[in-house]
């Protein structure tokens, strides 16, 4: 099955830097990047990483220090041009709504209509009103709603004047777990219904995955990967993604004939590499079976009760410790030994100081130096 073509991009970055302080790193440095048509692009990283600063960049609340920024085939950043963000075509929902509590909800999201006729204002704000199910409550002021409602209000307000793109700076991080994930696909649901492309900036790696057509990861303003949900889960590109992306262990293997030995047992070569050449693994838990055996190498440290599953932390002989996920129903005390098996269902990721293998990319083989007689001397 071949992937379908991507639409024309809608937000475009290239090389975009901004620098708040001479003597201290960008907080985003060389950024490149681009959002399709219609596309959900779920931009993360740990805090300081430079993600809600790309936003704004994006926004036009700042200034780049260098590159260029494009929205709908128009340049609004670099070279000396800068389009204020009134004027860029995009809507913006904030982490804390920032609605106008003198004002209606109806009023809320007529705000942003004033480029429209003043007898297209009235229908839009209700047709926008009806397509986030707030109709009913278009004549209540904030404070009158739940967070959830005044969510879907902020929403409304960014997708009234048919932005080109709508930005969301966390959202959902004033919403209580429950709520959050019906707003939460709720809100994807509506993005795609208007065919709207969006950014849409979290810390929580599980809603990155979750919203996202593509997740693209910070780490101190570059940008360390962008793909498909299940692409950079699976296969990250460096070892901080792989880390990132869930719990991740990393058992060092040496390259046989007989495939990638480890301490707990060989697992088939699916890249070519050298033999004797060393590398990482990446596990996560779900690819570790353990079994109770009182020969077993491996020591159970601890169990991680998680309702439905529990994860179990097991050392192994060299000391390194991994991670097994099993269902509720398997018991093993702390202190049991264990046998261990990789048992995954995927391709595992190879990395190299630090960076992924590419399966594509046959590796080179190590010179082999020559004897004299070999030389010929």
């Amino acid at each position: 099955m071949t992937d379908s073509p991507r639409r024309p991009p809608v937000v475009v970055l290239r090389e975009v830097v901004r620098r708040f302080d001479t003597d201290t790193p960008p907080a985003v440095d060389g950024l490149s990047l681009d959002v399709a048509e219609g596309e959900i692009l779920a931009l993360l990283g740990p805090s300081g990483s430079g993600k809600t600063t790309a936003l704004r960049l994006v926004a036009g609340f700042e200034r780049p220090d260098a590159g260029e920024i494009w929205i709908a085939r128009r340049k609004v950043a670099g070279g000396g041009l800068w389009v204020p963000p009134e004027a860029r075509g995009v809507g913006m929902v904030f982490q804390d709504y920032a609605l106008f509590p003198h004002l209606t909800v109806e009023e809320n999201v007529a705000f942003g209509l004033h480029c429209f006729h003043w007898f297209e204002r009235g229908p839009r704000t209700r047709q926008t009103l009806e397509l986030v199910g707030m109709s009913d409550f278009a004549s209540r002021y904030p404070h009158e709603l739940s967070g959830g409602q005044q969510q879907r209000v902020a929403l409304a307000r960014a997708l009234a004047p048919r932005p080109f793109a709508v930005l969301l700076d966390e959202p959902f991080s004033n919403l209580d777990s429950d709520l959050r994930a019906q707003i939460r696909d709720e809100v994807r649901t509506i993005l795609k219904q208007t065919g709207t492309s969006a950014i849409f900036v979290t810390h929580d790696q599980e809603e990155a995955l979750l919203i996202g057509d593509r997740v693209g990861l910070l780490c101190a303003g570059r940008l360390e990967q962008v793909d498909a949900p299940e692409a950079i889960f699976h296969a990250p590109k460096t070892r901080f993604v792989a880390g990132f992306f869930g719990r991740a262990d990393f058992v060092p293997a040496r390259v046989t004939p007989r495939g990638l030995q480890t301490e707990v047992g060989v697992l088939p070569q699916r890249v070519p590499l050298p033999e004797n050449d060393t590398v990482e693994i990446l596990v996560r838990p779900d690819d570790v079976a353990i079994a109770a055996s009182p020969d077993g190498p491996g020591v159970v440290q601890r169990r991680l009760f998680q309702g439905s599953a529990i994860i179990y932390c097991v050392q192994l002989p060299s000391g390194r410790r991994i991670h097994s996920l099993q269902p509720h129903t398997t018991r093993i005390e702390p202190g049991s030994r264990v046998e261990v098996t990789l048992a995954p269902g995927h391709t595992l990721a190879c990395f190299r100081d630090g960076r992924a293998i590419d399966p594509k990319v046959p590796d080179p083989a190590p010179a082999v130096p020559q004897s004299p007689a070999s030389r010929g001397a």
